[in-house]
């Protein structure tokens, strides 16, 4: 009714995205078909992200300051750089230094997009894992050791188990923020909900509009996030308080 209402205005466009007519529902289509992408390139990224967090984060709990030197330099290294000329590097960039070395691998957008993701998140997740490793009581890792566990041992069945509960919301965080750093994949030509968004405007010249419908399903997807995490975090008991 309320887009009924504003498409008779000359003001505002909104049957561009009005369900009730043809048109609409078909602009409509074509957005939300974008969805499927940028889930798929968040779920990807977010996993390959979380497992070299974890491998960059372990070599920043040595004892050993040579050792500890690999987690500062990745961190600081990573985290400095933005996230659009990285990802104008992995895409660009790399298939150049693979042909240098004669190899043919190109990088489609699909991939470029996850792989800087990935990368850019990374550095992020290591220091929320580092934090949530050392909230651990060291009498913990004592204990382990005393009865025979070894260091890989006691990180999986002691120390990683308690700190992911502690860590879960801020990977939350992380998640989140991959989800919505997708859409600079629609620079480098990925079809995901923001490339699908301007393409659009091109065609129906109706910016607000469209670009409202597409804010409203960030919107829905980070919802439907947070509720998955909310309802995990008390499965895991990390909403426990006192």
């Amino acid at each position: 009714m309320v887009l009924s209402g504003c498409s008779s205005s000359a003001t505002w466009g909104w049957y561009v995205i009005n369900p009730s007519t043809p048109t609409g529902w078909t602009n409509i289509k074509f957005l939300i078909g974008g969805m499927g992408d940028t889930i798929l390139i968040s779920l990807i990224a977010a996993a390959l992200s979380i497992t070299i967090g974890l491998l960059v984060a372990l070599p920043g709990l040595s004892d050993r300051w040579y050792i500890r030197i690999w987690n500062r330099v990745y961190v600081e290294f990573v985290r400095s750089i933005p996230l659009l000329p990285m990802l104008f590097w992995v895409f660009y960039g790399l298939p150049i230094i693979f042909r240098s070395m004669g190899l043919n691998i190109p990088i489609d957008p699909f991939w470029g997009a996850i792989i800087t993701l990935a990368i850019s998140d990374s550095a992020f997740t290591a220091e929320i894992y580092r934090a949530g490793i050392q909230s651990i009581a060291k009498g913990q890792t004592e204990a382990a050791q005393t009865v025979g566990l070894r260091y890989v041992q006691t990180m999986r069945y002691v120390i990683l188990p308690q700190a992911i509960r502690r860590i879960l919301p801020p990977l939350a965080n992380q998640f989140i923020y991959i989800v919505k750093m997708s859409a600079f994949a629609s620079v480098i030509g990925m079809q995901e909900l923001t490339r699908r968004a301007n393409e659009l405007v091109v065609t129906e010249y109706r910016p607000l509009e469209i670009y409202s419908l597409l804010i409203l399903e960030y919107l829905v997807l980070v919802l439907i996030i947070s509720a998955g995490v909310r309802w995990l975090e008390r499965r895991m008991g990390s909403d426990e308080r006192g």
